[in-house]
């Protein structure tokens, strides 16, 4: 079998919350953990998407909520529209304090029942060319979603989509301090 990027990037990740000095996970979890679940990997749910940004009087400083009940500031950048299985969608993307990238936190139809309830994240890196890599392979629980100890920004409601992103990172069933656990 053919390892691709992303299963190469999944395996990675896996060694690291697994035995990382610094894994989200706790002693417990890392002790029986087996691997981080995923959708399986959609070719159609990867885009290169120009950014509509915002003009500079619009680009506001918000603070985002997060699960512990402080907040973040980030910046409103811009918004990316696509299509997700013909239907069209919109997002915002945004810009942590002092950080070159872009943060896209979201919600969609898969949040709560297969994918985190509060939400899951994809790092922006920006190309250069004022397009962005929205890759949404690479989606990504926030830390929160191992370990009630981490504070995670929680997607702000103009982020919460009603399709479904069949791709990233599902649901972490071993979650500490969690319902049902």
């Amino acid at each position: 079998m053919v390892m691709t990027e992303i299963s190469d990037f999944r395996k990675a990740k896996d060694q690291y919350f697994g035995g990382g000095q610094n894994s989200p996970l706790t002693v417990d979890q890392r002790n029986r953990f087996r691997g981080l679940q995923y959708f399986s990997e959609n070719e159609g749910l990867r885009f290169v998407l120009a950014v509509e940004e915002f003009p500079n009087d619009s680009k506001d400083l918000i603070q985002m909520a997060t699960s512990t009940g402080d907040t973040a500031p980030h910046t409103r950048w811009g918004q990316l529209k696509f299509e997700v299985d013909g239907a069209p969608v919109a997002l915002t993307v945004y810009r942590g304090a002092g950080g070159d990238d872009y943060f896209l936190p979201f919600m969609d139809a898969t949040t709560e029942d297969e994918s985190y309830a509060d939400g899951r994240y994809l790092d922006l890196p920006a190309t250069g060319d004022g397009r962005l890599v929205v890759d949404f392979n690479y989606a990504y629980n926030p830390y929160c979603a191992y370990n009630p100890n981490w504070s995670c920004p929680i997607p702000p409601s103009e982020n919460r989509l009603t399709v479904s992103i069949n791709a990233g990172e599902k649901i972490f069933p071993d979650a500490e301090g969690h319902d049902g656990h």
